[in-house]
């Protein structure tokens, strides 16, 4: 705190003045390191850089910030970080892709000014299309199952698009609301010409996985540093498959030793493809599974189909999923990028929620919960010291009268339990080291044993 060059007062001693600025500037050189050092707080008007003004609304998708969720970092050693999807303007990820479709269609003339958007869909891909609609000046016709939550097709509505909710059927009825969406956009074209309609098809449409690749992936590789290394692991789970394809493909070619993984919700078939190469469960090999079960409160993600867009996340081309020829640009790996499939079960999810809202003040929808808990088990299975990403879907909002319904959750036994600042509530993987139970655990998962004892998925569940 003294420079060699001491002041001294008449009588040859230290002045008083002298010892004053000595530890006046002992106490503040902390201050003054921290305010060179550090990043300016985000809450500064004064010294945060803000973006110039957007053109409009379609501007403001994409560049969502990342978010270190602390509880979860300081609990597992890792850096758990969530990208904040819910910032973009339509309240999900499924802005981006709705943006990348409806472009592409534009552009390729399979759907003109003024015409008509129409999905399939389990609520954020319909909200993001009938918000990209009205932006571009077209028109939206959305069908969805009559089981989604209410404030999606209000939402939808509020945009100006039209809806149509039917009653939850079998990918291979004629009435199952992606063909009931499919034939409006041909009777479309049929009667007014080529672009009067056009089918989203968000699950085979490569645009889905493009808006990952070009958009999703660069901007996670930006906010982790830019460097190799500055992301060890990737994981979310799989409606379409898209986010997982676009942003491992881009990952990977920038730093080959990032490892990327998938979590799987109840009764979906995806844990057995990635782990064992089975497209089914077994309540399927076995003959038992019903056509239309329910299987879990989450919506969004889980599949028992391969999509165009998973293959590519597999590693594919896009043409093993039943597609006439392999998707344009998209080269096939040698092996497929995900090293790893975990579970999440609804309990897990249902209690992740309000964990991240008691501790982390963060309010998230059901996908965005199984994101989060699959980011866990991958911090656990890789260790401390790790960085692992997941994607925070959609915030809460608009989940208000079933996940974050407790009335709902009581009807389905799945009220949280609960309340303190641990992790208990998360199941153990059955090849978990610590996991207690051994090969007849894992025979029971398989099963689809605990609270989702009878999970099976005849259908597949649209974002």
């Amino acid at each position: 705190a003294f420079s060699s060059e001491k002041r001294r007062d008449g009588d040859g001693g230290v002045s008083r003045h002298s010892i004053s600025s000595a530890i006046a500037s002992s106490l503040f050189a902390p201050l003054r390191w921290m305010a060179t050092t550090l990043p300016p707080s985000s809450s500064s008007s004064t010294t945060t850089t803000l973006p110039p003004p957007r053109e409009n609304v379609l501007d403001m998708i994409g560049n969502t910030p990342m978010q270190r969720v602390e509880s979860l970092s300081r609990l597992t050693g890792c850096d758990v970080l969530i990208k904040c999807e819910f910032a973009n303007p339509g309240g999900s990820v499924k802005d981006r892709v709705a943006l990348r479709i409806v472009r592409e269609a534009l552009a390729s003339g399979e759907l003109r000014p003024g015409g008509e958007i129409t999905e399939g869909t389990a609520g954020s891909t319909g909200v993001s299309v009938a918000l990209v609609a009205a932006a571009l000046g077209c028109k939206a016709h959305l069908v969805l199952p009559d089981d989604a939550a209410v404030e999606k097709p209000q939402m939808m509505a509020s945009f100006g698009a039209t809806t149509r909710r039917v009653r939850p059927v079998s990918i291979s009825h004629p009435e199952h609301y992606v063909k009931i969406a499919r034939q409006r956009a041909m009777d479309a074209c049929a009667r007014d010409g080529k672009g009067a309609g056009y089918f989203a098809n968000q699950f085979e449409n490569a645009a889905n996985f493009r808006a990952h690749l070009d958009g999703t992936g660069p901007e996670i590789w930006r906010q982790m540093g830019g460097r190799r290394g500055g992301v060890d692991a990737f994981v979310c789970a799989a409606g379409t498959g898209g986010t997982l394809a676009g942003v491992s493909r881009y990952l990977r070619s920038k730093d080959p030793r990032v490892q990327f993984f998938l979590v799987d919700p109840p009764g979906s078939s995806l844990y057995n493809k990635v782990n064992r190469g089975v497209m089914y469960c077994k309540e399927e090999a076995e003959g038992t599974r019903l056509k239309n079960p329910f299987d879990t409160i989450t919506e969004g993600v889980g599949i028992n189909r391969l999509t165009a867009n998973f293959s590519i996340a597999l590693g594919g081309d896009g043409s093993e999923a039943g597609t006439s020829a392999p998707v344009e640009g998209v080269e096939p790996l040698e092996t497929s990028p995900i090293a790893r499939a975990f579970k999440c079960s609804d309990r897990e999810a249902v209690e992740m929620s309000r964990y991240l809202a008691r501790e982390d003040g963060l309010f998230l929808g059901s996908s965005s919960c199984v994101n989060v808990v699959g980011a866990v088990k991958v911090a656990r299975a890789l260790g401390p010291g790790h960085r692992v990403v997941t994607i925070a879907c959609d915030s809460g909002v608009r989940h208000l009268t079933k996940f974050w319904s407790p009335e709902y959750l009581e009807k389905h036994g799945l009220t949280p339990r609960a309340t303190g600042s641990g992790l208990e509530f998360l199941d153990r993987e059955p090849d978990d080291p610590e996991f207690a139970g051994g090969a007849e655990a894992e025979a029971d998962v398989d099963a689809g044993a605990g609270d989702e004892a009878d999970a099976g998925r005849d259908d597949e569940i649209l974002r």
